[in-house]
């Protein structure tokens, strides 16, 4: 991993926000007038000693000695590794973020935040740890103090005074809330990225945003800036944002590591293997091997995915497709997308579907080194093209006519979307005129119609089973059957085409084979009246097939009121189900649930339904044992399969929907 120094702590990821304080890059001290100030560490050019201040001037710069300069991005310390290549790597015996100066070179140094120029050679600035984590203090007096100088571990900021000295820690910033409250008014730019990289730190990325929002106004040419605003916006989840953000601190200097990195990893988290090689292997960058690692395992299974999707083998794409997110690319619009096709092929619409609606969001870059390609195909126009085919297979066709435009638009070099809209064109017109004959009722020219488009398009469910009606309007039901088969084959759920399957079936008298598809839309449509009745005709055709007398059946009606034990008897023997409610008249619970008996024989007319007042027919309690009222007991064909007590709605009607299917 490549490190920056950064005031939070000597070792500091790369997407966390750049905490450096002072641009050092202007050849006039940033150090304003602002009267004495303490220092928190000794050092030749301002020293503490028993409470007073020595201050050396501030001299003016050789002519002949090194300028510091870093005009590009503010808050970066000049020499760092980020703008200087022989400290890639933090330098020979120095870490990472700490910089040291060079012989005859002005090294700056760090006073609670702020800073001044010194013209003593071989110095390190304030902060600099050794090994040893003792201050290098170099030029000091021989008999100064020997108290130990220590980096505190408390919540001050390196390079903000945060020292302990003879293990006591003085703090030059004050606590984080401080901070805070001191920063939200200011217009210091510097001021506001320190109150925002606060609140990053304690994962308020919304107030974070904000603070680096007003820092860029005040400083819009601050690569540093525009690379804590990128920061935040990862931690919001805001990828494509952040991009933005990084490549703006690109442009604004070429040479800023921490944003190149930072490129690197939300390329990779989108999937754009080629963006995320480009800006991780640039110069500026320090070698990262999990990152690498973790790019080489997300191309690999990508190009898989390309060459699975070239030989149609879905199954492998859907695989390659979860093991490239696993391997981090968690954040691809085109890889759900991709999985979305797969699905699509192996006719999983309703998943397919899911996807499309929960896929993260694919948006064109505006930086035209950032326009990746997948499978051949610009990242967005592939997003679209998929859309585009769903579009069509669930009968949406103007909408898939857009999708595939838009995909064009994005991409007009792309053989394959140029293909799909036309294609997507001449489907969506042949259906049409396929529409407009069967409203003519030419059917045998309508069922032509319908086969132009399925000759394009011949995973269209929708052309099957609106031919699947043409045949059935010309009475040649297997092949409606067929084509209505070949729809639910493609999207198994299409209720269109169950019902024209079971009707043409109902024509070919297969009994059987209507009574499983009524009884599938039935589930599916519980409250459909004309379902039920066709499932109650279907299934007592059924019955008279196989042998079964079948007499007095009726679909639907009133609530039958029995008079007597015989008639009770051949009432519940009738096949089908039958449901009765035993009852006093009297009785208040037994009114209240009667009323709703009656809503549930309308909403149920498949169910023959019946009602025994126990007290005036005696012999049937005792023939069926009823002593508590109100009972229902259920009867399938003759035999008693359930009885319930005292129910109450809900689980009358849970039992009722349950045995009317």
């Amino acid at each position: 991993m490549s490190h920056f120094g950064n005031p939070i702590s000597d070792v500091v990821e790369f997407n966390k926000p750049d905490f450096r304080e002072l641009d050092l890059g202007s050849p006039v001290s940033l150090l304003r007038n602002r009267g004495p100030a303490v220092s928190t560490s000794s050092s030749s050019s301002g020293s503490f000693s028993g409470g007073r201040i020595v201050q050396n001037p501030v001299p003016k710069r050789s002519e002949s000695a090194p300028t510091i300069t870093n005009t590009n991005h503010s808050g970066e310390l000049s020499g760092s590794t980020e703008t200087s290549p022989t400290n890639a790597r933090g330098g020979s015996g120095s870490k990472p973020g700490h910089v040291r100066s060079n012989s005859g070179t002005s090294a700056p140094l760090i006073y609670s935040g702020q800073s001044v120029n010194s013209p003593v050679l071989n110095v390190l600035p304030t902060g600099n740890i050794c090994p040893s984590r003792r201050i290098v203090r170099t030029g000091m007096a021989a008999n100064r103090s020997t108290r130990s100088d220590v980096l505190g571990t408390g919540t001050g900021n390196y390079g903000h005074g945060s020292i302990m000295r003879g293990g006591k820690e003085v703090s030059g910033s004050g606590n984080g809330n401080e901070i805070v409250k001191r920063g939200v008014q200011s217009l210091d730019p510097e001021e506001l990225k320190r109150v925002g990289n606060e609140h990053y730190k304690r994962g308020n990325f919304l107030e974070a945003l904000s603070l680096y929002d007003k820092a860029i106004a005040l400083s819009p040419g601050s690569a540093a800036y525009r690379s804590n605003r990128a920061a935040a916006l990862m931690g919001l989840g805001r990828l494509v944002e952040a991009v933005r953000e990084c490549e703006e601190a690109v442009s604004l200097d070429p040479n800023y590591g921490r944003a190149h990195y930072r490129l690197a990893t939300l390329f990779i988290r989108l999937g754009q293997v080629e963006n995320a090689r480009k800006h991780l292997c640039h110069p500026r960058v320090q070698s990262d091997p999990s990152e690498k690692h973790k790019l080489q395992m997300v191309e690999k299974h990508i190009s898989k995915c390309a060459e699975g999707r070239r030989i149609g083998d879905w199954k492998s794409v859907l695989r390659e497709v979860d093991a490239a997110i696993a391997s981090g690319a968690d954040s691809s619009p085109q890889l759900f997308m991709c999985r979305a096709e797969a699905l699509l092929k192996l006719h999983q619409i309703d998943d397919a579907v899911s996807i499309l609606s929960h896929s993260p969001k694919s948006e064109r870059h505006t930086n035209s080194s950032s326009q990746a390609t997948f499978f051949g195909m610009l990242s967005e126009a592939y997003s679209y093209f998929i859309r585009a085919q769903i579009e069509m297979v669930l009968g949406r066709f103007e909408s898939a006519v857009a999708a595939a435009e838009k995909a064009c638009q994005i991409d007009s070099r792309n053989v394959e979307a140029a293909v799909l809209l036309n294609n997507v064109r001449m489907v969506t017109r042949a259906r049409m005129r396929g529409n407009d004959l069967f409203k003519s009722e030419r059917f045998t020219e309508a069922c032509s119609a319908y086969g132009e488009g399925l000759k394009l398009d011949p995973s269209n469910s929708v052309l099957y089973c609106n031919r699947a009606a043409c045949w059935f309007k010309l009475g040649q039901w297997e092949r409606s059957v067929e084509d209505c088969n070949q729809a639910l084959l493609i999207q198994p759920n299409y209720t269109k085409a169950l019902l024209r399957r079971a009707a043409s079936n109902s024509k070919l008298e297969r009994w059987e084979e209507a009574v499983k598809d009524y009884e599938i839309m039935r589930r599916d449509h519980p409250n459909d009246n004309d379902v039920a009745e066709a499932l109650f005709h279907a299934q007592v055709a059924l019955k008279k097939s196989c042998g079964v007398e079948v007499n007095n059946l009726k679909f639907g009606g009133e609530v039958e009121e029995v008079s007597s034990l015989e008639q009770f008897r051949a009432a519940i023997f009738i096949p089908g189900v039958s449901i009765v409610h035993f009852e006093t008249a009297s009785n208040s619970q037994c009114k209240e649930i009667s009323q709703f008996v009656d809503t549930l024989c309308g909403r149920y007319p498949s169910i023959n339904f019946l009602k025994v007042d126990i007290q005036e027919i005696p012999t049937i309690a005792t023939a069926e044992n009823v002593r508590i009222v109100p009972t229902f007991k259920i009867y399938k064909n003759g035999s008693r399969v359930k009885e319930i007590l005292c129910p109450s709605r809900d689980m009358l009607e849970h039992s009722v929907r349950h045995y009317s299917l």
